[in-house]
């Protein structure tokens, strides 16, 4: 059982499909319907992508990102980065940038619509050596061998999980802290966009550019993406206090709800006009708010019942590798369930301790890397501003290239089909093989690749 339909969930049906594991997702709202904004696929998730036959649909969509300015609100520019062809050839890949909605729909094609069932919000769980089992709002009961939550930040699976936890004194006390301090995010994808307004919108590449506002407390961003279309995105940060209050009067956002912020942001200044032009060419539908929280949770797993993507690690946004960190999820979750030597409890509850122990490492490194990235590009303190200063000014490129390099040599793939090739002349971490794959290429005379 995957609850929600977002990308993580989506993405793991895929994985699913390729190994005839029978699934059945759930979904709460009575639709799919992705919020805007943008998605950054980089070569850590692009080698599975081409693995599963979709990245050359992924590069029809996509620009390739390759130049990203930073200015203050005044419009003075602050830094330029430019990526380049001799940088392509030792990663393997350019990153490629489309709208969020775009690529949702590429993975929503690839899972059959009746296996998606709306309108159905987990309000409990519970799970027992013969199974698990989710109650939703609407008072349905379904039953299933392993529980997935990919519902996102506010994971009615992991509250249901931490609930089941508590009772029994088993939640860690890191686990059963609130979500703290969080900031708001509203993002939106235009319509097509006349050229000789937005000069560069029709260049081949994508051209991003950030913006730190001066004396007040937003960051805004816009990215140029395919069919003339931009991309946009502003952030407000808010205290620890007014955190929660925001969290219980927007629990659920809707568009009615977008106005005030629009107000507030419109007269914002970017190098082609305001924000409020962006908006205005907006579908309302295609405008959404959120939280934004960072948070690295420490329970993923107990019992017959796993947590993946936001639901048990939500990522800053600065590095744009929320999307990216839940696909690697559903892969390596997808490696241990084709590896799952019975569905008794004891061998579930293997296969899940087996998929945090692969995951946590690389999820930790890339949490404290985003929080770094945050600071970088929407910290607004003098300590902020000071480190934006020596990184972007004064940095050897050399060192900061090094330092990507280290995160995106973990391309995890699916064991249980054959790999993609390398690209890249960089060196790429080696990923735990799969026993049964390589018992059933060697049986069939196949040999494993390495």
């Amino acid at each position: 059982m995957i609850v929600g339909a977002g990308i993580a969930g989506l993405f793991l049906a895929i994985l699913l499909d390729r190994i005839n594991v029978p699934y059945e997702i759930y979904e709460r709202s009575s639709e799919t319907r992705p919020f805007g904004g943008i998605v950054s696929l980089n070569p850590c998730v692009l080698a599975v992508l081409e693995q599963l036959g979709l990245f050359e649909e992924i590069q029809k969509a996509a620009y390739i990102n390759r130049i990203f300015s930073i200015y203050t609100g005044n419009m003075e520019k602050i830094a330029r980065l430019e990526g380049d062809d001799k940088y392509t050839e030792t990663v393997g890949y350019d990153i490629h940038l489309l709208s969020r909605p775009e690529f949702y729909n590429i993975l929503l094609s690839r899972v059959p619509a009746h296996k998606i069932h709306y309108k159905k919000k987990v309000m409990s769980i519970a799970h027992n050596k013969e199974g698990a089992m989710i109650r939703c709002s609407d008072g349905t009961t379904y039953h299933g061998d392993i529980l997935v939550g990919a519902d996102g930040g506010n994971s009615g699976v992991r509250q249901g999980l931490y609930k089941l936890m508590r009772n029994y004194g088993q939640l860690p006390e890191s686990d059963a802290k609130g979500l703290g301090k969080c900031d708001i995010c509203m993002v939106g994808t235009t319509d097509s966009l006349d050229p000789e307004k937005y000069p560069g919108i029709t260049e081949p590449v994508s051209i991003s550019y950030q913006v730190i506002g001066e004396k007040i407390p937003y960051t805004w961003n816009c990215i140029t993406v395919a069919d003339n279309k931009i991309c946009w995105l502003v952030v407000k940060q808010i205290g620890s206090a007014e955190s929660e209050t925001e969290r219980l009067r927007n629990s659920e956002w809707g568009p009615e709800s977008n106005e005030a912020m629009i107000k507030e942001v419109r007269d914002f200044r970017i190098p082609t006009g305001t924000l409020g032009d962006l908006i205005d060419a907006t579908p309302k539908e295609r405008i959404s708010r959120m939280f934004l929280e960072g948070r690295l949770f420490g329970t993923w797993t107990h019992g017959r019942t796993v947590l993946i993507g936001d639901a048990c690690h939500k990522l800053p946004p600065s590095s744009g590798q929320g999307a990216v960190n839940a696909m690697q999820d559903a892969v390596i979750l997808a490696n241990c369930i084709y590896d799952l030597k019975s569905v008794a409890e004891v061998d579930v509850i293997e296969a899940l301790r087996d998929f945090k122990e692969q995951r946590f490492p690389h999820v930790k490194d890339q949490f404290k890397a985003s929080q770094t990235s945050a600071k970088l590009i929407f910290g607004q303190t003098t300590f902020e501003r000071i480190l934006r200063k020596v990184v972007l000014g004064y940095m050897p490129k050399s060192i900061l290239l090094k330092s990507m390099n280290k995160e995106l040599s973990y391309r995890p793939q699916a064991s249980f089909l054959p790999l993609a090739p390398k690209r890249g002349t960089m060196d790429i971490l080696p990923q735990k093989p799969s026993k049964r794959y390589q018992e059933e290429q060697n049986s069939a005379g196949t040999p494993t690749p390495i």
